[in-house]
């Protein structure tokens, strides 16, 4: 439970990241809806389908299970944190239609279809999991907005360094069997 609370706010940080670009540009209830549904369905699908891969290729690696799926969510942080290097300069554009929200959705649960693959070879509940996830990711996206109208957008590149190197630990941590 520990690991999927912890692997929930790593992910939620890349959400929580994009929704302070999206506030930076200022909100209303109506994308805020939005938001919620659109994250909330991905960041809970795209674990779902991870999680069911992972069950299957946990099976057939037995022993060597919680390694891989360590490796993965290590891979995954190292990913983010390449990402944020990479895109320091970049600012992301302000998101007024439902489309530009349903492919940045997409984007930032990506990494979610891996995560379920490193959890499902973990033997975590698919549906705690996925619901845990999405509930997360949507309370972390609503703050980003707030948090984006408010203070700037310096924060933005925190979380997601943050967000990459949690999961390296929670990898770390089921690799050496510590979560």
């Amino acid at each position: 439970m520990l690991s999927i609370l912890l692997v929930a706010t790593a992910l939620g940080f890349s959400n929580f990241a994009a929704s302070i670009s999206i506030g930076l540009s200022g909100v209303n209830n109506q994308l805020r809806r939005h938001i919620i549904l659109t994250f909330g369905f991905f960041e809970a699908m795209m674990p779902i389908a991870g999680l069911l891969m992972g069950r299957s290729i946990a099976e057939s690696l037995s022993s060597i299970a919680p390694y891989v799926g360590g490796g993965l969510l290590v891979l995954s942080g190292l990913y983010s944190l390449f990402q944020v290097r990479r895109h320091a300069n970049v600012t992301v554009a302000p998101l007024k239609r439902p489309g530009g929200l349903i492919v940045t959705g997409a984007a930032l649960s990506i990494d979610n279809l891996i995560v379920g693959v490193a959890l499902g070879t973990h033997r975590d509940s698919v549906a705690l999991a996925a619901s845990i996830i999405a509930v997360v990711s949507i309370g972390m996206s609503l703050l980003g907005l707030e948090i984006g109208r408010h203070l700037g957008a310096t924060i933005e590149k925190w979380s997601a360094e943050l967000g990459g190197a949690v999961l390296i630990l929670v990898g770390i941590g089921i690799a050496t069997g510590v979560l």
